[in-house]
C-alpha cells in the first residue's frame, strides 16, 4: 500500500467550531491524506462568540513543536506545507524559518500561504508586526498564496478592481517569479452579477518584443465565478485552502482545485446557515461524499 502524502498545516486550532486547523484537518484527512497539525494558537471557539479562552502559544513551545517535527522527519517527507492564522511576528518568523529549512532539505515541497490578515468588513485583526513578517519572510517562500481582495491591497498597495489591478498587485508581491496567486471572493468591475470570483493569476513572462527589446507580458489569468451567498461565516478561507491542497496532493490541476474548493465551500457555508451556526459546518453528506471520492482518485 502506498503511503499518502503528507501535509504540514500551520494554523489557529479551536475547541469548538471550525476555524484555521479545526477547519483543515477533517477535509485534507476525508481525501485520504496524511496531515501534520502544527496550532499557532489554541482557543475554546472563534471570537464571534460572547467568551474566548485560550491563547497564542508561547514562542518557546511553539519552537519546540517545530524541533518535534523535524526530529520526526516530517519536512523531508511532506509534499505540502500551510499556514494561515498566526498572532505574533516571533511565531510568525519561527515558522518563515521552519519552512525555508524544509524547502532547502526538500526542494520538492510545495508551500501554500494564506495571508490571513483580516477582511473588507473588520478590517486587519493582526498585528502590522505579523504583517511584516507575512510579506517579508512568508510570501517570498511561497508556491502559492491566497489573500482576499483586502489582503492583496494591504501587502501590495495595490486596490483591487480589475483584471489589471490582479496582475499589478502580484507584481507587488515579494513572490517567487513562479509563484501563482489565487485572489479569492473578488468583486471586480467585469464580474457576473450575484458573484464571487477566485482569480488565478500566474507569473508574468519575460521575452523580445517585435523590436527585439525586452517585454513584460500579463500572466496567465484563470476566472472562477461562484454564486455569491449573503454569509459571513468564519472559517471559509480555512476550509478553501485546505480543500485546494487535498485536490493538488491528489493530483488536480489548480483550476479543478479552485472549482472543487469553491463548491464545497459553499456546502459548508450552506449547513451552516441551516444549523445556525456562526462558522463553516462539515457534517453534509454531498459534502462528505465528495471528499471520498477525492480520496478514491
Amino acid at each position: 500500500m502506498q503511503t499518502p502524502p503528507l501535509i504540514i498545516s500551520v494554523q489557529s486550532q479551536v475547541v469548538f467550531g471550525h476555524v484555521g486547523n479545526s477547519a483543515a484537518l477533517f477535509p485534507l484527512c476525508a481525501a485520504g491524506l496524511e496531515v501534520a497539525a502544527i496550532p499557532t494558537v489554541v482557543f475554546s471557539n472563534t471570537p464571534d462568540y460572547p467568551t474566548l479562552r485560550g491563547r497564542a502559544l508561547p514562542e518557546d513551545f511553539f519552537a519546540d513543536l517545530l524541533l518535534g517535527a523535524e526530529e520526526r522527519g516530517l519536512p523531508g517527507r511532506a509534499a505540502f506545507i500551510m499556514t494561515g492564522y498566526i498572532g505574533s511576528a516571533a511565531i510568525a518568523e519561527q515558522a518563515a524559518a521552519f519552512i525555508a529549512r524544509a524547502k532547502a532539505s526538500n526542494p520538492a515541497l510545495i508551500y501554500l500561504c494564506d495571508p490571513v490578515i483580516g477582511d473588507a468588513g473588520p478590517g486587519r485583526y493582526v498585528p502590522e508586526a505579523v504583517v511584516a513578517v507575512i510579506r517579508d519572510a512568508l510570501l517570498p517562500l511561497a508556491d502559492l498564496c491566497t489573500p482576499n481582495p483586502f489582503e492583496l491591497t494591504l501587502l501590495s498597495g495595490q486596490q483591487i478592481n480589475s483584471l489589471a489591478d490582479l496582475g499589478a498587485a502580484r507584481a507587488g508581491l515579494n513572490l517567487r517569479p513562479e509563484a501563482r496567486v489565487v485572489a479569492t471572493g473578488c468583486v471586480l468591475a467585469d464580474s457576473p452579477e450575484g458573484c464571487l470570483e477566485s482569480v488565478i493569476v500566474g507569473p508574468e513572462t519575460v521575452g523580445p518584443d517585435t523590436t527585439g527589446q525586452e517585454n513584460r507580458v500579463t500572466g496567465s489569468v484563470s476566472r472562477h465565478p461562484a454564486p455569491q451567498l449573503p454569509l459571513a461565516l468564519s472559517g471559509t478561507g480555512d476550509l478553501f485552502s485546505a480543500l485546494i491542497v487535498a485536490s493538488l496532493a491528489k493530483g488536480r490541476p489548480l483550476e479543478d482545485a479552485v472549482v472543487l474548493a469553491q463548491k464545497l465551500t459553499a456546502i459548508a457555508m450552506r449547513e451552516a446557515e441551516a444549523l445556525g451556526r456562526q462558522e463553516v459546518m462539515l457534517t453534509n453528506p454531498a459534502f462528505l461524499t465528495a471528499l471520498s471520492e477525492l480520496a478514491a482518485g
